[in-house]
C-alpha cells in the first residue's frame, strides 16, 4: 500500500499534497495523480463514495503511483476497519479531540491489519478548540503519522462560517489558532497538515506544514473565470 511511501517521504522532510476531486470519479482521481497530486482525498464524511468506490479508486490511484486517503464519517471502529479492508492507503479521521480517541484509532488500524498496518497512513484531524487544548497528550500517542488542523470545522467551532467568501482570507483569530497548533505539532517532532489554497501554500510551507490538503474546485473556478473574462461575461 502506498501509505507507507507517503510516511517515508514525510519522515524524510518532504511535503505531500492530497487533492480532493469533489466527484466520485476514479478517472478524475487518476488524472489528478498523473498531473502531480501525491494522494487523493476520498471524502466519505461529506461525499457519496461507497465502499466499492473506495476499493476501485484505491486500485487505480495506486496504479498511477498515488495513494487514496479515506475520510470516514466518524472514528467509529467498525467503519475504520471496513475502509481499511476495502483498500484505503490511509485514514484521515475527523473530530479527534482526545488522546484516548487517538489511541482507539491506532488500535483499530492495528486490529484490522495485524500484519501490514504500517503500510497505511494514519491522519488525526484537529478540528475543535478542545482538540487544540489536548494537543500535548495527543501528540504523545504512538501510531499517528499526521496531525491535521481542519480550518473549516475549527472556524465553525470558534463561531465563524466554515469558509470565507471565495478569494478572501479566513478570520485572523482562526489563522492564529491554526498557526499555534502547527507550532505545537512541529515542536513535538510530528508532522503537521492543513487545508490550503494556492495563495496560502507559501505561508504554511514556511511555517513547517508538510501535509497539504488542496481542493480541485478552486482551480476549475479560476480557469472558468479566466475564460468568462475573455468572453466579457
Amino acid at each position: 500500500m502506498n501509505g507507507a511511501k507517503l510516511r517515508a517521504r514525510l519522515q524524510a522532510g518532504d511535503s505531500i499534497t492530497m487533492f480532493n476531486p469533489h466527484h466520485v470519479s476514479p478517472g478524475l482521481s487518476v488524472r489528478l495523480v498523473e498531473l502531480g497530486a501525491d494522494s487523493i482525498f476520498v471524502d466519505c464524511e461529506h461525499g457519496t463514495w461507497s465502499f466499492e468506490d473506495v476499493r476501485l479508486t484505491g486500485q487505480v490511484v495506486r496504479g498511477a503511483g498515488g495513494a487514496a486517503i479515506v475520510r470516514p464519517h466518524s472514528h467509529e471502529r467498525p467503519i475504520l476497519i471496513r475502509y481499511l479492508n476495502a483498500g484505503a492507503d490511509g485514514l484521515m479521521v475527523p473530530m479527534v479531540d482526545t488522546a484516548d480517541q487517538a489511541r482507539a484509532i491506532v488500535d483499530a488500524v492495528r486490529y484490522a491489519l495485524p500484519s501490514d498496518h504500517e503500510k497505511r497512513l494514519v491522519v488525526s484531524m484537529v478540528e475543535t478548540l478542545e482538540a487544540i487544548e489536548n494537543l500535548d497528550e495527543m501528540l504523545a500517542v504512538d501510531g499517528i503519522d499526521v496531525f491535521f488542523i481542519g480550518p473549516g470545522d475549527l472556524s465553525q467551532n470558534m463561531g465563524y462560517p466554515p469558509a470565507p467568501p471565495f478569494g478572501e482570507p479566513r478570520p485572523k483569530e482562526v489563522m492564529e489558532r491554526v498557526a499555534y497548533a502547527v507550532q505545537k505539532i512541529r515542536s513535538a517532532g510530528k508532522v503537521a497538515g492543513t487545508l490550503v489554497t494556492a495563495d496560502e501554500f507559501p505561508y504554511w510551507l514556511e511555517k513547517g506544514v508538510q501535509y497539504f490538503y488542496v481542493h480541485s474546485d478552486p482551480f476549475l473556478r479560476i480557469g472558468m473565470n479566466g475564460i468568462k473574462s475573455l468572453l466579457g461575461r
